[in-house]
Order: structure tokens, then C-alpha cells, then sequence
């Protein structure tokens, strides 16, 4: 998979995940990826102060991520 098909899944992944995130007050970007494996977010709105975004990010975002793109080995967000 190409870096451009990488980028491409993990945005698919992140449309996916959105709706959620939207109905809470919440949003989430693409930073990065890092050496094709590594991918940073930016939890935006309400899910910057909910109190259970570590798990949003590593039960939804993270999940789903992989269910597009297999070889990413981590998801992390930066505030």
C-alpha cells in the first residue's frame, strides 16, 4: 500500500468514526503518519475535555483505523 492509499484509508476511517464523535460535540482530524505505521489525531471540541477520550481513541479510533489499514501500529492524539 502506497503512503497516498494509507492516508486515504486511515481518512476513511476517520469519516467512519466521525458521526459519533459529532453527536457528542466532538470532531477528530488527521495529523499524521509516521513511517506508515504510526498515526497522530487531534480529538477537537467536547472530546478534548471528556473524561473517557483514552478510551474513544484506543477502543473506537484506534479499532478502526486497523479494521482500514492494518500495518498502523499505534494511534495517539495530541491536544
Amino acid at each position: 500500500m502506497t503512503t497516498e492509499e494509507l492516508t486515504t484509508n486511515v481518512e476513511k476511517a476517520l469519516e467512519e468514526i466521525r458521526p459519533f464523535l459529532n453527536s457528542d460535540g466532538g470532531d477528530i482530524s488527521l495529523v499524521s503518519i509516521e513511517d506508515d505505521k504510526h498515526v497522530t489525531v487531534r480529538l477537537e471540541g467536547a472530546c478534548t475535555a471528556c473524561s473517557v477520550n483514552q478510551m474513544t481513541l484506543k477502543a473506537g479510533v484506534e479499532t478502526t483505523i486497523k479494521k482500514y489499514a492494518p500495518q498502523i501500529e499505534s494511534v495517539v492524539n495530541i491536544a
